[in-house]
């Protein structure tokens, strides 16, 4: 019974956090947000290897300041990201890295490189 009780509540939880994020919300603006984003990714690791679709995703989970970029198509995802509240569009200049993401409720552009390794990102919800 008690893990009916844990798996139940543990569903309603999960329910309630992604219908929570519609399509029109603003992730700049929430301290939690989940939604996904479909267009084209790209990502490439020194000159060998590229992955790239046309019909690719990334789903942005954000808790507080801090931003997760998880991309479809087997794409290393983008974790640990800091953007202030209210902030859709930040340019990385440090520990290496060089980038720009802009997010919004309806797109979001990512171009990061870091150790050899380039994202990119052009979506929309």
């Amino acid at each position: 019974m008690k893990n009916t009780i844990k798996i139940l509540s543990l569903l309603f939880i999960t329910f309630f956090a992604f219908s929570s994020c519609s399509k029109d919300d603003d992730p700049t603006d929430n301290d939690l947000f989940v939604g996904k984003y479909n267009g084209t990714v790209r990502y490439n690791e020194g000159l060998n290897e590229v992955k790239s679709s046309t019909t690719g995703s990334v789903t942005v989970a954000k808790v507080g300041d801090t931003y997760n970029f998880n991309f479809s198509d087997a794409i290393p995802s983008l974790n640990g990201i800091k953007m202030k509240k209210g902030e859709g569009n930040i340019i990385i200049l440090n520990d290496g890295a060089l980038g720009n993401i802009s997010i919004s409720a309806s797109n979001l552009n990512i171009s990061y490189t870091k150790d050899g390794k380039t994202w990119f990102a052009d979506c929309k919800r």
